[in-house]
């Protein structure tokens, strides 16, 4: 593994698929091969102390994990938050995250300012305090712990067992949406604001945010932007896991189109419980299906290297059976990526035609009924299907109308002609 950033896998797809078993497998087959690996889990109602065969409980703080060494034994960090020994090549960690951290401390600072104001305009408080709940609490120390994990150079790769996929995309999707509600929560005349804050307050009535919320806001702000650039840098991928089935393969074609939207990289499709041949009946009918599925895939994922695991007789639990599990999955189609490698995410392209400009935003495999486009002052609203993206607009492309818009080949293209008003041609 590389001595730089370490590599992020999040490894998602649909309950009940077997993605803790597969994010697991994955994980001890690379440590087996010599790398330090953490897999976390982000699942409120995570199985992989079960899967691991370990007491696996949730973590207090950040730095809290259980050691666990490839035979299987569990070994839990001490209680003064030391992180475990990582000298050894070949290191096996897990970490579950809960909510329960001080980072609720820090925005209550926030929380209390914003209470404050509501007060003086007479809403109601248990109202205030239901509005000001901050988006996505519930998944803030899961997202903390990766940029926390990946930031102290202890690990060479990160497996991320995810919660079912609502929930994976609101914590994919929460640092842009946290970065984009502090962005505007920063009033542009801080320093205005500071130098005349009593005459300010007297002339509003209502209280101004003190030095310290502007820190806390400052210092979360940074955070999510740190966390954005760790999940879609190229140094991170998705691998959506899931079964031969329609009702599955649907949701994971969803997914891969909210992923697309997101720019979050997909570089693997792991077809879990693929059933061996048989002659009897009711195999010979469950493989003629199951061939239907695999077909299906193939074709929904194009593009994208698909491997398969077998149906196993029973469960794989502990380091042993996850690493018999990793050693027979097959390809069934494209030439998978090593963990060794980056990988090129989705990205939002703007360029010149002439004097217009046209933008391209990846959308996978979003049908264009499906598609819609919304111009918010210096935003544009992106959706796809029950998936929203907020794209903050670069300067440029604030001085233009958007003109036309269509979807084709997994690609969103909006053209913005400019606003004659204030950017007259020629100029």
């Amino acid at each position: 593994m590389s001595a730089r950033a370490p590599r992020l896998l999040l490894v998602t797809g649909k309950g009940g698929v077997g993605k803790t078993t597969t994010a697991a497998s994955i994980a001890v087959a690379e440590a087996a091969a010599g790398a330090r690996v953490l897999i976390v889990s982000t699942d409120p109602a995570h199985s992989l102390g079960d899967v691991l065969d370990v007491d696996l409980r949730s973590a207090t703080s950040w730095r809290a994990s259980h050691r666990v060494d490839l035979l299987g034994r569990a070994e839990e960090a001490d209680d003064a938050g030391r992180e475990p020994t990582t000298e050894s090549p070949g290191v096996l960690a897990a970490l579950a995250v809960d909510r329960h951290t001080d980072v609720e401390a820090n925005w209550a600072l926030v929380r209390d300012h914003l209470l404050g104001l509501l007060e003086g305009l007479d809403v109601d408080p248990f109202v205030a305090d239901e509005v000001l709940t901050l988006p996505g609490a519930d998944e803030i120390p899961a997202l903390l712990a990766l940029a926390l994990a990946a930031d102290s150079g202890q690990w060479d790769l990160i497996v991320v067992d995810c919660a079912p996929t609502a929930e994976t995309l609101r914590l994919l999707a929460l640092p842009e949406i946290i970065g984009w509600h502090l962005d505007r929560l920063l009033p542009s005349q801080r320093r205005l604001l500071t130098t005349l804050r009593p005459a300010a307050a007297a002339a509003t009535g209502l209280p101004l945010p003190g030095p310290e919320v502007f820190a806390v806001v400052s210092t979360w702000r940074r955070l999510m932007g740190r966390c954005r650039d760790l999940l879609t840098g190229p140094r991170a991928s998705v691998r959506i896991v899931l079964t031969p089935e329609r009702v599955v393969i649907a949701e994971a074609r969803r997914l891969r189109s909210a992923f697309a939207l997101h720019g979050y990289a997909v570089d693997e499709v792991i077809v879990n419980r693929v059933l061996p041949p048989g002659e009897d009946s009711w195999r010979a009918a469950w493989n003629r299906s199951q061939a239907e599925g695999l077909r299906l895939i193939e074709e929904s994922f194009d593009g994208i290297p698909v491997t398969a695991s077998p149906h196993l007789a029973g469960e794989p639990i502990g380091v042993p059976a996850l690493a018999a599990l990793a050693g027979r999955r097959t390809v069934l189609g494209g030439t998978p990526r090593a963990l060794t490698e980056d990988v090129r995410p989705p990205r939002v392209e703007v360029v010149a035609e002439g004097e217009d400009f046209v933008l391209h935003a990846p959308i996978g495999l979003a049908d264009a009924e499906e598609v819609r486009v919304q111009r918010r002052g210096d935003d544009l609203v992106v959706h796809a299907g029950p998936e929203r993206r907020i794209l903050t607009l670069p300067s440029t492309l604030r001085r233009c109308a958007v003109g036309t818009a269509s979807v084709g080949e997994g690609q969103l293209t909006v053209r913005f002609v400019r606003n004659e008003e204030v950017w007259p041609r020629g100029r």
